[in-house]
């Protein structure tokens, strides 16, 4: 009996168990090209079917939701942040005067969970004028490379951005415990103190 019949459900299995990272790349492919058409989603999502049957991902385990209208936030956000860094920062590179300085900023998150620190990650890293180079797991910190700290208004505030982008993330997609765990239910007051670094994680 051939095993092509039995191959096609268990791949069919695996593109549905990674629908997270299915979604992800057709978007970057989306964003990457800068048009919203059914060409580039249909191709997006066709290559990035392509990238993970050959290079499957070890499943995350995600307990969340989704829900709508933070997730409409969440886009609409990143959206706006995209087109105002990206002329920020080709602003930056053409006009007189000194070089911009750089900083690493370390900046711990709420969550260290591996599917909301990828997404808070590679958002943050999509933004132009940041990049994270680190991401430490077993302590919820992310370390960006930040072009111009200044024009940035500083190591806080760079936290204060990554934090708020994390909890915007964190109410688009975690569970009711999730948000309770870090201090977003319903009694929260907003991001605080959980977006400092620890002792010996200063900025470069």
């Amino acid at each position: 009996m051939s095993p092509q019949p039995r191959r096609r459900p268990h791949l069919l299995r695996r593109l549905g168990s990674q629908w997270h990272a299915l979604a992800l790349l057709t978007l970057i492919w989306v964003l990457l090209w800068g048009d919203l058409s059914w060409a580039n989603v249909i191709a997006g999502a066709l290559i990035a079917a392509v990238v993970v049957t050959l290079f499957p991902l070890p499943n995350i385990s995600m307990q969340g939701t989704v829900r709508p209208w933070p997730t409409a936030v969440l886009v609409g956000r990143f959206v706006s942040d995209l087109f105002l860094a990206s002329f920020e920062v080709a602003w930056t590179a053409i006009k007189p005067g000194p070089t911009p300085h750089g900083a690493i900023v370390a900046v711990r998150l709420r969550n260290p969970e591996d599917a909301y620190l990828t997404i808070t990650a590679v958002m943050s890293s999509l933004v132009p004028g940041s990049l994270v180079i680190e991401a430490r797991r077993s302590t919820g910190v992310v370390y960006l490379h930040v072009l111009d700290i200044d024009g940035a208004g500083g190591a806080e505030a760079v936290r204060r951005d990554t934090l708020a982008l994390e909890e915007r993330v964190l109410r688009a997609f975690a569970s009711s415990a999730v948000l309770t765990r870090c201090g977003l239910g319903a009694d929260a007051v907003g991001p605080g103190q959980p977006g400092q670094p620890g002792r010996g994680e200063e900025d470069a």
